[in-house]
């Protein structure tokens, strides 16, 4: 299916489907696309809604996890969402977890997968390095576990996103803010359902991250995919659907 990309207001989304809500928050160099098969599978049953974080976009000093918390915050409610389930990779996992403290009454469960705050491997000191083609194809395809799942397309859009210093300044910003934003004392308060998805061979957030998240969160389950680097959904979006389904089921939710 081809993704269909709203424009309201200051936002782009994808809200497909309808019922219960399932938000999905993308990582730092994420695209929209990166969901298309979660999309696909849940938009039958229920509402799939993916905002485009404003990483390259957004006023530089407020470039950071604050910044994007808030634009989400701004975003949830503008459309009145309450008792979603919230899925983040990377980034997007740190961002829902901010926003899970904030706003407990908001989520039902949360979802996370490569989640960083807690450790991450930084994609190396000097990245993104501008003007190098081949540095970024290699720092992408890092990020799988299978080098082929790094598109020609996905790499020439992060190399063309690389070529401008104002958004190469956001980057490096919002990275060294999630760095910086160690989560280990704030996630044991959360109390809801939540729902670890790791790959077995992630090299950004090792498994022994999702361990620790697993070890911290009260009420989590911890559910590894072989053979899988950073991003699951993308990867092996067939087990990840699976899992994700599975978990959505044993917790009640409208399907």
């Amino acid at each position: 299916m081809a993704l269909v990309v709203k424009e309201e207001k200051e936002f782009k989304y994808i809200d497909e489907g309808a019922g219960e809500v399932l938000l999905l928050l993308h990582g730092l160099f994420g695209a929209l696309s990166n969901w298309e098969e979660v999309v696909k599978k849940f938009s039958p049953d229920f509402r799939v809604v993916i905002p485009l974080m404003p990483i390259y976009e957004m006023p530089i000093r407020e470039a950071g996890l604050e910044g994007l918390q808030k634009f989400i915050e701004k975003f949830i409610t503008w459309k009145g969402f309450t008792k979603m389930t919230l899925i983040g990779n990377s980034l997007g996992g740190h961002v829902a977890l901010m926003y899970t403290l904030s706003n407990p009454e908001k989520v039902r469960s949360l979802v996370l997968t490569g989640s960083s705050g807690l450790f991450e491997n930084s994609m190396g000191g000097s990245f993104p390095r501008r003007g190098s083609y081949d540095y970024i194809k290699e720092r992408i395809e890092y990020t799988f576990y299978d080098p082929k799942t790094a598109t020609k397309e996905l790499i020439e859009e992060v190399f063309e996103t690389t070529k401008s210093i104002p958004k190469c300044l956001r980057i490096v910003a919002i990275a060294k803010s999630a760095q910086r934003h160690n989560m280990a004392k704030e996630i044991p308060k959360i109390k809801q359902p939540t729902l670890l998805v790791w790959g077995l061979n992630d090299t950004i957030t090792p498994p022994h991250v999702g361990h620790e998240f697993n070890k911290l969160i009260p009420n989590s389950t911890l559910q590894f995919i072989d053979k899988c680097c950073h991003a699951p959904m993308m990867e092996h979006p067939g087990k990840f659907n699976v899992i994700l389904n599975k978990f959505l089921e044993e917790n009640g939710h409208d399907s």
